[in-house]
């Protein structure tokens, strides 16, 4: 396995970077689940294009190889608390929790949408191995931050929830008595120490805006399902009759984006990856994984980072910022940030380290549980490359990914 300096010779995403053994080797069957980014959406949406590899389907090719593999479809722009308490509810099946003292700390409702499960049978006794069903959980971008927050409380629930909430009615996800249901961690670009593009036109949130103006404008008054916000707990559930377009301007006019940090702008900030990072720690029993992604250079004239020609052309003014961006305070943001995929900066990708005492190491073919293993950097590999919307057919390499969580013991 080549490590991070290395791979900068290769040419990206053409090659099985994770070496790992063949399929007949498989030390596990545990299902993998494929947790989206900001903006993000299901498989019923967006008119068939998907998330996970736009004109083809990395779950489909993946249950082809031979890895169970499920799409999660979690609140878009929502904090990583909520989008784990759904995702919890979307593998196991159930009704969403939110928690009694996290709901009513952030002012919306406990309780959210109803899910038949991907892997109902997840946590029981396998009568075949004598083992704990587990699951591996692959995270892009916010996906990332997002499978890091659930497995933290899988395995160490929530004393606010547990002091608050009567003992019947209290949901799994917050207690402390569950075996280790997570088998691996595996994140790609994700944000762990936080991107400074919030810092951008006064934060993420008005750009997010734009995009749901752009996608009510595109949809008009169609009564199909192009894209769905999720975000029910703060009262803002699309009506039977109501077309998108409306849909979108109540979205568009909540008081959510100014009023609470309960949202993906808040975890994302480097100030709310630090917090998160405080609390959400690597799992001794739990394998962690990363890989990192950019698209950008540095000048020889000022010494910032540009966005490469073949960037896809909507990251430019981000990238830009990215690559220049400093300041003093709390954090401090420098040079060592202006590497960038377009949306996050390449040093926030390899683990948490901001408020955080995870180890982090370069994989070598041997991983470690309870450590971050750093499987390396993807040179001129941008933020949607990587999962199949640009230039790339990645089908190769998350089989290569698919393998290496199946060799796990």
């Amino acid at each position: 396995m080549p490590n991070a300096s290395e791979l900068s010779n290769q040419e990206p995403l053409t090659q099985n970077l994770l070496h790992t053994k063949s399929l007949s080797s498989r030390a596990n069957d545990y299902p993998i689940i494929l947790v989206h980014g900001l903006v993000g959406w299901g498989r019923d949406e967006f008119l068939g294009y998907r998330y996970w590899g736009g004109l083809i389907d990395i779950e489909d090719d993946l249950n082809d190889y031979g890895y169970e593999t499920h799409t999660a479809a979690v609140g878009p722009f929502s904090s990583n608390w909520d989008r784990a308490s759904e995702l919890y509810a979307q593998i196991k099946g159930g009704t969403v929790d939110y928690g009694e003292a996290h709901s009513k700390e952030h002012g919306h409702d406990r309780y959210g949408r109803t899910y038949e499960g991907f892997y109902p049978e997840w946590g029981e006794m396998n009568p075949e191995t004598g083992e704990i069903n587990k699951v591996h959980l692959v995270g892009h971008s916010l996906g990332g931050q997002t499978i890091r927050v659930l497995t933290q409380l899988l395995a160490e629930g929530n004393i606010q929830e547990q002091e608050l909430t009567e003992l019947e009615q209290l949901s799994p996800l917050f207690d402390s008595e569950q075996e280790s249901l997570v088998s691996s961690v595996f994140t790609i670009s994700s944000p762990h120490d936080g991107s400074s593009a919030t810092r951008l036109v006064d934060g993420l949130f008005p750009m997010t805006k734009d995009i749901i103006a752009l996608a009510a404008s595109s949809a008009g008054n169609t009564d199909s399902i192009l894209y769905d916000f999720k975000l029910d707990q703060w009262g803002l559930k699309r009506g039977v009759d109501e077309s998108f377009e409306d849909y979108a301007e109540k979205v568009y006019n909540s008081s959510i984006w100014y009023d609470t940090k309960d949202t993906a702008e808040w975890d994302t900030s480097p100030e709310g990856a630090m917090e998160l990072n405080s609390w959400v720690g690597a799992q001794e029993d739990t394998y962690y994984f990363s890989v990192s992604t950019e698209q950008s250079y540095e000048s020889i004239w000022s010494g910032h980072h540009k966005p490469e020609l073949f960037m896809n052309p909507i990251f430019y003014l981000t990238s830009s910022f990215l690559g220049g961006y400093s300041e003093s305070g709390d954090i401090n943001i420098n040079h060592d940030w202006w590497e960038n995929d377009g949306v996050v900066n390449t040093n926030s990708m390899d683990g948490p380290t901001l408020g955080s005492s995870d180890e982090i190491v370069y994989y070598n073919g041997n991983p470690q549980k309870g450590t971050w293993n750093h499987i390396g950097e993807f040179h001129s590999v941008d933020h949607l490359d990587i999962i199949g919307i640009g230039l790339y057919d990645v089908r190769d390499w998350y089989r290569s990914v698919a393998d290496l969580l199946g060799s796990l013991q």
